[in-house]
């Protein structure tokens, strides 16, 4: 039970668990909202945050949305059901791109010499500069990221879901 502008609401705990996620991401924890539709394709959990979180739930190339997704799909395997993420844009509109929208002509992309004389310096190089590993190969160190790799991946196969 979850107390909403006086009423009190029954949360799921499907709702709880996208909810407790998502605050741990966004800025604005108190603008995260939930709704929950169940239709016949299962339950619809409809997400919407602050326009400037949408970035953070989503994640680069939509990691972090597909990682909800994932760990919903994992619950509703516990749980009998089928889940479904909705993340809603309240944000305003972007700007429909254009083939004629402005973009750097290939000149004025390539750098001068004189602009690249302008930044070599004199100063000499720091010789406290972390030197790089070689290109060598190891295969003991190798076996070993892949057994330890291995052996996650058992543990997290024995774990209850």
């Amino acid at each position: 039970m979850s107390v909403i502008g006086g009423t009190t609401v029954s949360v799921s705990i499907d709702q709880q668990f996208v909810e407790f996620i998502v605050k741990s991401l966004v800025s604005n924890p108190d603008a995260v909202i939930i709704e929950r539709r169940i239709d016949e394709k299962g339950v619809l959990l409809e997400l919407t945050v602050d326009p400037e979180d949408l970035g953070r739930v989503i994640g680069k190339r939509g990691a972090t949305a597909q990682s909800l997704r994932t760990l919903l799909r994992a619950l509703g395997t516990k749980n009998d059901a089928r889940y479904n993420l909705k993340i809603i844009d309240n944000g305003e509109p972007r700007p429909e791109r254009t083939e004629e929208s402005p973009r750097p002509s290939k000149e004025d992309r390539e750098v001068s010499d004189e602009a690249v004389e302008d930044v070599v310096t004199d100063e000499p190089v720091k010789e406290d500069m972390p030197e790089e590993k070689t290109g060598s190969f190891d295969q003991e160190e190798h076996d070993d990221v892949v057994s330890k790799t291995r052996k996650e991946l058992e543990d997290l196969d024995d774990l209850d879901i």
